[in-house]
């Protein structure tokens, strides 16, 4: 069993920063792939970042590329999301997810653990 818990949302403007952080409990967390998703109001979950057990193979959404950058700390059992430039259309609750898989994982069906979500709000 591996119990998430995310911190760092908030509220921003437009063109700022934020890092999200999901803090893993469970002994084998190194082993597991993590993703983060998001939802924003009225619309599906969607697929935001994804990195693989070691940390050496990432994966992000054409939204994101560029400007968020998901990281893991084996020994710290977390993952972290640094969302740079950020705009108002990021505004969702963001939520980590961990799977038992040594690859990416884009698809949301595929993850076994999910973190209760995190609210970012980026005004304009």
């Amino acid at each position: 069993q591996v119990q998430l818990v995310e911190s760092g949302g908030g509220l921003v403007q437009a063109g700022g920063s934020l890092r999200l952080s999901c803090a893993a409990s469970g002994r084998t967390f190194s082993s597991y792939a993590m993703g983060w998703f998001r939802q924003a109001p009225g619309k599906v979950r969607e697929f935001v970042a994804a990195i693989n057990w070691s940390g050496g193979t990432t994966d992000y959404a054409a939204s994101v590329k560029g400007r968020f950058t998901i990281s893991k700390d084996n020994a710290k059992n977390t993952v972290y999301l640094q969302m740079n430039s950020l705009k108002p259309e990021d505004t969702a609750v963001y939520y980590c997810a961990a799977a038992q898989s040594l690859a990416t994982i884009v698809v949301d069906i595929n993850y076994d653990y999910w973190g209760q979500g995190t609210q970012v709000t980026v005004s304009s």
